[in-house]
């Protein structure tokens, strides 16, 4: 039997905007809100996780990327990790927040981490010591202080408005137990009564497993979902900084987007594929087959009810959901006339995908091609594409720059979609370079030029939604 609360997670953005969140998610104007039988699990603030590691988007090294090139930069950089947390804090003195106090213990707690630093340098100058060994665990220890960081600040402000509020610090801050992930999240919520207070949870949880090494910067993800499924919540609420729209409003406008409403998590896997995840994919799993459902709400929206994922939502009539897409893929083309009527061919390419570690977000095929998708940023991409040119030495290999905008959606067949899409497409004049369309019918992707993305995905929208 599900239990009578809520796994909540706020993402970083909007944890940059406690004040807000104070009003339309947590307490509430007039404390309407539950002040018990609510768990949340939070993100570091908005920027933080860039500086320690490294920035998600435009790659720039944070502290640990310089640790791990060996450039001395790294000390300075952790050292300006540290005024950043600190500048957050002076923001939140107005509510309640005490700064001196934590201004010093998030000091402390990044002393040690630069000391233990220092220290495994001085381990490894001993040729008995492999510095890469240790790397997975310094990232990890440097992710995990940010989400700490939020954590305790919410708390401690929940505390000044004389909320009853419990940390459930997941990191294993100087622990040196080694629990698998589902016993660590056991173990620190045995010695919480959720029914009694406001839990806050670190986004981050020290494992044996290590959830970078599967997951990397969707650990906070993984953990909620972990937390949802051991506490048996009711529900799973994953609060945004915008609704989960029918499209991107910033391309497609504000007031031409709608908010999707309900969806089922086979709708929800095909968003995460493209980068558009209501939730990290593996994280779904685990609440999916318990029948958690999970509500996708606009932190900043507190009267709409959001978006609904549930096993059983099942349509009946084509719907078009959403148009969504990305425009960093590599399409990675193999050309061999070879390839006709041989078994095996496609496994052998997928071998060499499997041992660099590279998966792909859509596959074209016909008798003497096969193209994979793969995302640009994926740093082994010419690898890769090295080792294919070797073991097909006839085939005509390509690497293309493309974009990927997908129909999202239920029995679109029964709409006549591909038609009324095709139709679209050619009136504004977009080349369309490959077409994917399964026949269980849920998507149906287009390959376009990178140039073509944004008008493809309102020329879909417009003419779909």
């Amino acid at each position: 039997m599900a239990g009578n609360h809520t796994v909540e997670k706020i993402g970083g953005t909007s944890m940059s905007r406690f004040g807000e969140l104070l009003e339309t998610v947590i307490i509430g104007r007039k404390k309407q809100f539950a002040l018990k039988n609510r768990i949340f699990v939070v993100s570091a603030y908005s920027g933080i996780t860039n500086l320690l590691l490294e920035h998600k988007k435009s790659g720039k090294d944070g502290v640990y990327q310089l640790f791990r090139k060996n450039d001395p930069k790294w000390k300075a950089a952790l050292d300006g990790v540290l005024h950043e947390m600190q500048l957050i804090n002076a923001s939140f003195a107005g509510l309640g927040l005490p700064v001196g106090p934590c201004n010093e213990h998030i000091a402390e707690r990044i002393r040690e981490i630069k000391s233990c630093l220092n220290d495994l340098k001085r381990l490894c100058s001993y040729g008995h010591f492999q510095f890469e060994d240790y790397l997975p665990a310094i990232r990890e220890l440097l992710a995990s202080i940010g989400e700490y960081h939020s954590a305790y600040n919410s708390v401690e402000i929940l505390r000044a408005q004389n909320i009853k509020s419990e940390l459930a610090d997941l990191t294993g801050w100087k622990s040196n137990e080694s629990l698998n992930l589902d016993d660590k999240i056991k173990s620190v919520f045995d010695a919480i009564d959720i029914g009694q207070t406001l839990t806050i949870a670190t986004g981050y949880t020290k494992c044996r497993e290590g959830l970078m090494r599967s997951f990397d910067r969707g650990y906070s993800e993984i953990t909620f979902s972990k937390i949802s499924t051991i506490t048996n919540a009711a529900e799973g609420i994953i609060h945004k900084e915008f609704h989960l729209s029918s499209g991107d409003p910033n391309i497609i406008g504000v007031d031409k987007v709608s908010i999707i409403g309900e969806m089922n998590f086979d709708m929800a896997d095909q968003l995460a594929d493209l980068g558009m995840e209501a939730i990290h994919p593996k994280a779904g799993k685990g609440m999916e087959m318990q029948g958690i459902p999970i509500r996708v709400k606009n932190a900043f929206d507190p009267d709409h009810p959001g978006t609904l994922i549930t096993t059983t939502y099942v349509p009946t009539q084509c719907r078009v959901s959403m148009i969504c897409g990305r425009s960093d893929l590599i399409a990675l083309e193999i050309c061999d006339p070879e390839m006709v009527g041989e078994f095996g061919y496609d496994y052998q390419i997928v071998s060499h995908l499997n041992a660099n570690k590279v998966s792909y977000i859509a596959k074209n095929t016909n008798a003497n091609t096969i193209t994979h998708y793969l995302a640009e940023k994926i740093e082994t991409v010419d690898h890769l594409y090295r080792d294919l040119q070797q073991a097909f030495p006839k085939a005509r290999l390509r690497k293309i720059p493309v974009a990927l905008v997908s129909v999202v959606g239920s029995h679109l067949t029964k709409g006549g979609v591909l038609a009324k899409a095709a139709v679209a497409l050619a009136e504004q004049g977009i080349e369309v370079q490959a077409v994917n369309q399964c026949m269980r019918q849920i998507n149906l992707q287009f390959i376009v030029n990178v140039e073509d993305f944004n008008k493809t995905l309102i020329s879909l929208h417009n003419a779909l939604i």
